[in-house]
């Protein structure tokens, strides 16, 4: 009976999961219209450093200082630096287009953890990225009703951020082993958070705009929603789930989260023809081929190994 009720409780904790992640990108989209790029990523690691500062100071005394430099690497290269950057890319894409392409991931996490961290692979893996990359240039030639040369400008911020996820992704597996997810997940965004919110304050006027103008206080509502539900809870969550059942179970929630992003564009008004189902099936054709490892790496690694690899 409470194994049923564990499963139960899981699927819902993914299904709520698919929900809010795959929103994000819309309320990046709706950011937007209130706040600069910088501000918007800024202000939305801020927010989830808010929420998570009361459960940090505990987490402190549990980590050597060697681990906390590297959970600040992953602080600010798997979460700081990539908010901007997918803020940045929603200006001129379509925020379908967006969370579609976050899935690629998975593909540079295989890439990376090669590259740099020894990382093993097999010929389905190769061919797993191959295909996921032809699905991309695919999807950045028809997106949005604009031309190539427009789409790669902005695709390239979240290839760069979904490159540093995967770095990330590598550091958490690699350097940090012996540290449990959820600690891994609070300190990092409290020490993110302190950096973003001295460049919300030193680099932008969003205090100046936020006590003159009364619209962008609409605009701290979607990015409130992103800081708070999208980025702080939905990642405590994921962090249960992974330790309750497993990565794998738990990873799977990339597949779903664009079709979330793709119904949510498509009520914004966003473009989306049938033929663009073609390359999206491409890119999670190619995603699906590299998390099929025969060594616990991406998939079927440590619990802690992905928890960053699909926060938009």
């Amino acid at each position: 009976m409470k194994t049923i009720k564990t499963e139960i409780v899981s699927w819902l904790i993914l299904l709520s999961l698919v929900l809010v992640w795959g929103s994000s990108f819309i309320l990046i989209k709706k950011g937007l219209d209130f706040y600069s790029p910088l501000e918007l990523g800024s202000l939305r690691i801020v927010i989830a450093f808010l929420c998570l500062l009361p459960f940090s100071f505990s987490r402190f005394k549990k980590v050597d200082r060697k681990s906390l430099y590297y959970i600040l690497v992953s602080g600010v290269v798997g979460s700081a630096i990539p908010a901007i950057l997918f803020s940045l890319a929603e200006v001129g894409l379509d925020s379908s287009s967006a969370g579609i392409l976050n899935s690629l991931t998975t593909v540079f996490t295989l890439i990376v953890g090669i590259l740099f961290f020894r990382g093993t692979s097999n010929w389905i893996n190769i061919v797993g990225v191959v295909i996921g990359l032809a699905g991309t240039v695919g999807l950045l030639t028809v997106s949005g009703g604009h031309s190539l040369n427009f789409n790669i400008h902005y695709g390239l911020y979240i290839i760069m951020a979904t490159i540093m996820y995967a770095f990330n992704a590598n550091i958490i597996k690699y350097k940090l082993k012996e540290v449990d997810p959820e600690t891994i997940t609070i300190l990092a965004f409290t020490m993110a958070g302190i950096p973003s919110l001295i460049l919300l304050g030193s680099a932008t006027d969003f205090f100046h705009q936020i006590a003159t103008d009364k619209e962008s206080w609409q605009g701290l509502i979607y990015v409130g929603i992103l800081g708070a539900i999208g980025t702080a809870l939905a990642m405590m969550f994921y962090n249960k789930l992974i330790k309750n059942i497993s990565a794998v179970f738990a990873s799977s929630v990339t597949y779903m989260m664009p079709v979330i992003a793709i119904i949510w564009g498509v009520l914004d008004g966003e473009t989306f023809k049938i033929s663009f189902l073609s390359w999206i099936l491409l890119i999670l054709l190619g995603v699906l081929m590299v998390s099929k490892r025969n060594v616990g790496y991406s998939l079927k690694s440590k619990r802690a190994d992905t928890r960053t690899e699909i926060t938009p």
